[in-house]
C-alpha cells in the first residue's frame, strides 16, 4: 500500500490505473478511522479493483465554533487500518495544497443543504461538496462509497453527482454500530465508555419509531413526541432536531407512507454532537 500526499502524484497514479483498465473506488474520510470506515473500504473492494482511502480533516466544512482544531487525528493508525481493510492507497494531502491562499471556488448544492443539518451548520455542506468534488477530480474514481449514518450528506452528494454529470457510482453502506446500538463515529472518542449506553438512547428512539410504524402509528407528530419523551429520560442530552422527511428530497412528511421515510435526528450529549437516522415505511400501503 502506498501513502500519497501530492495532488499531482495522485492524479497521475489514478490516471495510470484507469488507463490500465482498473476500476477505481474511493472512500473519502476525515481520518481517525473506526470499524464503520473499514466496512466502507471492504464494500468498495466488492465494486472496484483499486481502492483509494482519503484522509483529510476538511476545514471548510467546520464553522468557527466547531471542533476543527481538536478533531481527533492519528495518521499512522489510519494508514495501518486502511491497509488492513484492503486499501491500495491512502491519499492524505495538506490543507495548503487543497486550499491555496487564493482559493475562490466552491461547489454548492442548493435547497436540500439548508434543511436538517444545514439549519444548524449553514456552511457545512458547501465544504463537503467542494472537498468531495476535488477528491473526485484528483482520484478519478468509478465508484465512491459513503455511510448511511450521514444520510443527508449522501443525498447531497448524489444530487451533486447527478446535476454536475459526474461519471461516478455512489454506493451507500449501512450504518455500523457499537454493541449498544450507538452509531460509530470518530467523535465517539469524546464519550466516556461508561456514558455510551446513555448516548445509545438516540438509536433506541429510532427503533421506537420503527416499532410504532409496524404497530400502525403513521402520524409523524405522534411518533416524534414519543421519541422525544424517551430521549429526554437522559438529562445530559439536548435535542436539536427530530425530522421525518422524504429520503431523497428531504422535504418534511406528516405521515409515514409506503415511500421510504428518513427519520433523522441530531442531539448534544454533553459537549458531543451526535447524529443518527433510520429508514421506515408503512409496508401495508405498498
Amino acid at each position: 500500500m502506498q501513502v500519497i500526499t501530492s495532488i499531482s502524484e495522485m492524479q497521475q497514479y489514478s490516471e495510470k490505473m484507469r488507463s490500465s483498465g482498473c476500476r477505481i473506488g474511493v472512500i473519502p474520510t476525515m481520518g481517525y478511522l473506526h470499524k464503520g470506515h473499514l466496512t466502507l473500504i471492504r464494500l468498495a473492494k466488492e465494486h472496484a479493483d483499486f481502492i483509494i482511502t482519503t484522509v483529510f480533516v476538511n476545514p471548510t466544512q467546520f464553522s468557527p465554533e466547531e471542533d476543527f482544531e481538536t478533531y481527533p487525528r492519528d495518521l499512522d493508525r489510519d494508514i495501518a487500518m486502511s491497509k488492513s481493510a484492503g486499501s491500495d492507497v491512502v491519499f492524505t494531502p495538506t490543507v495548503n495544497d487543497m486550499y491555496s491562499a487564493d482559493h475562490l471556488t466552491y461547489v454548492n448544492v442548493e435547497k436540500i443543504t439548508s434543511l436538517l443539518e444545514g439549519k444548524f451548520r449553514p456552511t457545512h455542506f458547501r465544504g463537503v461538496t467542494t472537498v468531495v468534488a476535488k477528491f473526485f477530480n484528483i482520484t478519478k474514481p468509478h465508484v465512491a462509497v459513503f455511510g448511511q449514518k450521514d444520510a443527508q450528506q449522501v443525498a447531497v452528494i448524489k444530487k451533486m453527482v447527478k446535476d454536475l454529470n459526474y461519471d461516478v457510482e455512489i454506493i451507500v453502506a449501512p450504518t455500523v454500530r457499537e454493541s449498544n446500538g450507538l452509531a460509530m463515529s470518530s467523535r465517539n472518542v469524546y464519550i466516556a465508555n461508561g456514558e455510551k449506553d446513555e448516548a445509545a438512547v438516540l438509536y433506541k428512539s429510532l427503533r421506537l419509531a420503527e416499532s410504532l410504524v409496524r404497530e400502525g402509528e403513521y402520524s409523524t407528530k405522534i411518533i416524534k413526541s414519543k421519541m422525544t419523551d424517551l430521549i429526554l429520560t437522559i438529562p445530559k442530552i439536548t435535542i436539536e432536531y427530530i425530522s421525518f422527511t422524504d429520503e431523497s428530497t428531504l422535504e418534511d412528511v406528516e405521515s409515514v407512507s409506503s415511500a421510504p421515510v428518513l427519520v433523522s435526528l441530531a442531539a448534544r450529549f454533553g459537549k458531543v454532537r451526535l447524529i443518527d437516522n433510520i429508514i421506515v415505511s408503512n409496508i401495508e400501503k405498498k
